[in-house]
């Protein structure tokens, strides 16, 4: 019995600690025992979570490239409240011709620090709003369905994203898998010299993903942008608006602007875009990449 006594008394203190971990939020949110778990006070949207929670796909162009790459960067997310940085990897792959390709990517770490006002408008628990996170993996396939005809060159992708990103309590990722495909159409119409060439391009297509309410396990929504690409010597300059709508009306309506210019070195390609949300997922992003040449 004594030891029992000991066990309890010791047990108490811990129990007592715990507690008290999440009374901030309790309060600040209302939270009262019986009440549902604190993830149904979440918003699942790209809204209400960090900047690689739910982004706005890139644009496909219609058209597979040839070869093997591996692209590492550098991303810059800058908002009031919730300044961003993070590391990215993708991995690309064409086979069969060219007809086909494989891709794999993600934010291999992300770091950030969240404002007070931040916190709490996404309903996060992290108390000081700062720290680390690994990001979801991506995985997608292309599928050349049309090209060099006179119907535009035309892409199908399918791709799907797994709940590996970390830091639900902190609102960065939403724990939970999501999948989307589109069709990309583009056009060239290439100069005399053929040194430089205009590529118009568009999409359209769906994206799904998981949510935390027992009414609507997921929100779905319709996806589209378009776009040019200008080509000149080793350079690509390319300018593009693409977004997805949801039906919960819960910023999950998120539309984007990017800027894309890259140049070819003797082996590998040097990258800098520049994203500006336009609606709902409202940072500005800088991101640095090198495409490094795997070969064929």
């Amino acid at each position: 019995m004594r030891k029992i006594l000991l066990i309890v008394f010791y047990l108490i203190p811990l129990i007592s600690s715990a507690q008290s971990d999440w009374m901030w939020w309790n309060e600040k949110h209302g939270w009262e025992p019986g009440m549902p778990s604190w993830r149904s006070f979440l918003h699942i949207t790209p809204g209400y979570l960090g900047p690689n929670a739910l982004p706005v796909p890139e644009m496909k162009k219609g058209i597979i490239k040839p070869g093997t790459t591996l692209e590492l960067g550098v991303d810059l997310h800058f908002m009031k409240g919730d300044p961003t940085q993070n590391l990215f990897a993708r991995y690309y792959r064409s086979f069969a011709g060219n007809k086909i390709a494989i891709e794999l990517y993600g934010v291999v770490l992300e770091h950030y620090a969240m404002s007070d006002s931040i916190r709490d408008v996404r309903v996060a628990r992290d108390y000081d709003g700062k720290g680390t996170a690994i990001g979801d993996l991506y995985f997608s396939t292309l599928i050349q369905l049309v090209k060099d005809r006179k119907f535009p060159d035309t892409v199908v992708r399918l791709a799907g994203r797994t709940a590996s990103g970390g830091q639900l309590e902190a609102a960065r990722y939403s724990d939970s898998p999501g999948y989307f495909f589109d069709f990309s159409f583009s056009k060239n119409y290439a100069g005399r010299d053929e040194k430089m060439s205009f590529r118009p391009y568009a999409s359209v297509g769906f994206y799904s993903w998981q949510t935390n309410d027992d009414m609507n396990l997921q929100n779905d929504a319709f996806s589209g942008g378009i776009g040019a690409d200008l080509k000149w010597a080793k350079w690509t300059v390319s300018n593009s608006v693409s977004g997805y709508s949801g039906y919960k009306h819960e910023r999950d309506r998120p539309v984007v602007y990017t800027f894309d210019l890259t140049h070819i070195l003797a082996r590998n390609e040097v990258r800098l875009q520049y994203l500006h949300g336009l609606r709902d997922w409202t940072y500005q992003t800088i991101k640095l990449s090198m495409i490094i040449n795997l070969g064929k």
